[in-house]
């Protein structure tokens, strides 16, 4: 059968499954099931016949979206929020993994400007923190106190108030993104910018290690968790610039749901870092470096793990189990 002929078809069928997947077709799990064995015959005929086309790199996608869509849908017995954050974000993850990567770049870029800002402008620090933070650290640096400044208020309103503003200032880089990404940078430009310069500050005083202590225990949650938001606010913005073949409402709409999603697996990280901050950050100079190392590694190999590693697993164990199903129907 000539490849034209095979499109034209079934390619009704083939738009009917996309609208299965898009959710504007409601299927119970056995309709799933015959509509994946027979796309799955689809791509077995096309992967005979039509090795290096595009067609079956097409068929082998709609399939494994077919067959994340089953799993889904049969996971009834296991609690949903386990679920989301177990396999529904990983997967998204690993689905917008260079958007990850981008948001990292403009990071260390951002970040990077802003310790060379400091380091070429003495009162760079001054405009970006304010005078009166500053002349406070200079006094606690000199009193040997250089995380003075989070020992004042209570541990909880501290815990509460700073998991707020967070979330904020993390909602915000998201939905900024709406603006084609560029909003979603600029706020992640000015928090950059401030942390380099926040960073250099205390270098330029001797105080860099004391003070490394103390603002990474909560920082590494808070931080990594700001560069996932961006990369939330580049995945809405692109879904506005870049729909593909899809019209630009149905884009944004499957952009704005998928980044929603890992939006959403920040927020406890967010929380974590505002607790570890109200909490145990003003006793940084106080408890053995060992300890300061130890909490700062095991946050960063948590988050990092979440992100960067797992995201790879549960992608291949999907893949593996496609693959022994589609072994299986034929």
């Amino acid at each position: 059968m000539r490849e034209v002929y095979f499109i034209k078809q079934n390619k009704e069928k083939w738009l009917g499954i996309e609208e299965v997947i898009q959710g504007k077709i409601k299927k119970n799990p056995d309709d799933l099931s015959s509509l994946y064995i027979n796309l799955i015959n689809d791509l077995s005929f096309a992967q005979t016949y039509y090795p290096k086309s595009n067609t079956t790199v097409y068929l082998n996608h709609l399939s494994s979206q077919i067959f994340q869509k089953i799993y889904k849908t049969k996971r009834v017995e296991e609690n949903r929020m386990l679920y989301f954050f177990k396999t529904e974000v990983p997967l998204l993850v690993y689905e917008y993994r260079r958007y990850l990567l981008y948001a990292f770049v403009f990071f260390i870029l951002f970040t990077s400007m802003g310790v060379l800002s400091a380091v070429y402008d003495k009162d760079f620090a001054n405009i970006i923190l304010g005078e009166s933070y500053v002349n406070t650290t200079i006094e606690n640096i000199k009193a040997g106190n250089a995380v003075g400044v989070y020992q004042s208020g209570s541990t909880w309103g501290s815990a509460i108030g700073i998991t707020l503003n967070n979330i904020g200032v993390g909602a915000k880089m998201y939905l900024y993104g709406i603006f084609g990404g560029i909003g979603s940078l600029y706020i992640l430009l000015s928090n950059s910018v401030m942390l380099g310069s926040f960073q250099y500050f205390f270098y330029d005083y001797g105080a860099l290690k004391d003070s490394a202590r103390g603002i990474w225990l909560h920082g590494v949650f808070e931080i990594f968790a700001m560069v996932v938001e961006a990369m939330c606010g580049l995945i809405l913005g692109t879904s506005i610039l870049f729909p593909k073949t899809l019209s630009r409402f149905e884009s944004l709409k499957i952009g704005l749901k998928d980044s929603f999603k890992i939006f959403l697996s920040t927020l406890p990280f967010t929380i974590c870092a505002g607790i570890i901050e109200g909490y145990i950050t003003r006793h940084a100079l106080k408890m053995p470096e060992f300890l300061n190392l130890i909490i700062i590694f095991g946050c960063l190999t948590i988050i990092g793990f979440y992100y960067f590693v797992y995201p790879f697993m549960v992608n291949k164990k999907l893949n593996n189990n496609l693959k022994n199903t589609k072994d299986a129907v034929l």
